[in-house]
């Protein structure tokens, strides 16, 4: 029987474990610490998602990485992007065989601009670079815990390697898609939550859907356009892990980044916004990175530089949409130093 190792006690590490388990995958769950593997295994966790949620029998928790990852088919890395490098490395000794290596963190790395497959790759053995792959998509841990229907893509190099993944997660509530494009789905997954995070500025100040609409459509052009600049395919950010998971993030009040933008206009401290949640707004982290992106490009990314400012220079976020909203219109797909115009145009 298939085997999955999952590294992350978060929510959504949590999450992925149960329902794999509940389809009848053998899933063991690495916990750090023995205080962290009893809480969990007696239904303690900080995440209102997870409250009441009785771990099915096929799901064993363990403190043992090399337990966790024994004759493990595939290993899913749900933990925050910020500590994926840690994670990796202290696993990479026990990869061994075919075994698949899974993203399911979305965000880049603020030390070296980096996405998650990529910081992957920097700590593992070169034999098993065809085998990592990235899992992305709109997918909500309470939605997803309700058995809810949901959708993800995979992204491998390799689509044979996509399509053994694909096979091993697919399950009756999440139907898995896949993608040969790891770029493009890993910096949809990453980006979307920067304009999450617009999202909820939105809707604190009370814009409305039209302005919600605009700039989720906004936010969309910008995020492609920096996903050419790295080398993506620009079609992938109209697909589930761009347009899809945007949607779901910047509409949802589960999204996290969504509740960070909402409390920015109650004008708490982000600091202190962060600290009373019980997990990680990857958006947050993510900005830095696509701010010193655009820098390097020399792209126009207006409302990631308003987010920036927003977050690290202390503009008022009413401000920022006035800002966006008083910017000059030009045709929609042009932007310095964006290639999309001469994409589309005939």
């Amino acid at each position: 029987m298939a085997g999955v190792a999952i590294i992350g006690t978060t929510t959504w590490g949590v999450t992925l474990g149960v329902v794999l388990a509940r389809n009848g995958i053998d899933v063991r769950l690495w916990a750090r610490t023995e205080q962290e593997c009893l809480q969990l295994q007696n239904g303690q966790h900080r995440a209102d998602a997870l409250a009441g949620i009785t771990l099915p029998p096929q799901l064993s928790i363990t403190t043992s990485l090399p337990e966790a990852l024994d004759d493990a088919d595939a290993v899913i890395l749900a933990v925050p992007s910020q500590r994926m490098r840690d994670n990796i490395k202290a696993a990479s000794g026990y990869l061994k065989g075919s075994m698949l290596v899974v993203s399911a963190a979305k965000g880049l790395e603020i030390t070296s601009n980096k996405r998650m497959s990529q910081v992957i790759a920097d700590e593992i053995s070169p034999s098993f670079w065809p085998n990592i792959c990235v899992y992305s998509g709109p997918n909500l841990s309470a939605e997803i815990l309700q058995g809810l229907p949901a959708v993800a893509v995979v992204a491998a190099w390799n689509e044979l390697i996509a399509r053994k993944v694909q096979k091993l997660l697919n399950t009756p509530s999440i139907c898995l898609y896949t993608n040969s494009d790891v770029i493009g789905v890993e910096l949809g997954g990453a980006l979307k939550n920067i304009i999450a995070l617009g999202a909820g500025i939105a809707d604190g100040l009370g814009f409305g859907d039209n302005a919600k609409a605009a700039l989720i459509t906004r936010g969309l052009t910008e995020m492609t356009a920096l996903g050419l600049a790295l080398g993506a395919n620009p079609l992938t950010f109209s697909g589930l892990t761009g347009l899809g998971d945007l949607v779901t993030t910047c509409s949802s009040p589960l999204s996290r980044n969504h509740y960070v933008g909402v409390e920015l206009t109650k004008g708490r401290p982000l600091e202190e916004i962060l600290k009373s949640m019980s997990g990680v707004a990857e958006g947050v982290s993510t900005t830095i990175v696509a701010h010193k992106l655009s820098k390097q490009f020399e792209l126009e990314m207006p409302i990631t530089e308003r987010i920036y400012k927003v977050l690290y220079q202390g503009l008022d976020p009413r401000k920022a949409s006035l800002e966006l909203m008083e910017a000059e219109a030009r045709h929609e797909l042009m932007g310095r130093r964006w290639r999309l115009f001469s994409l589309f145009r005939h």
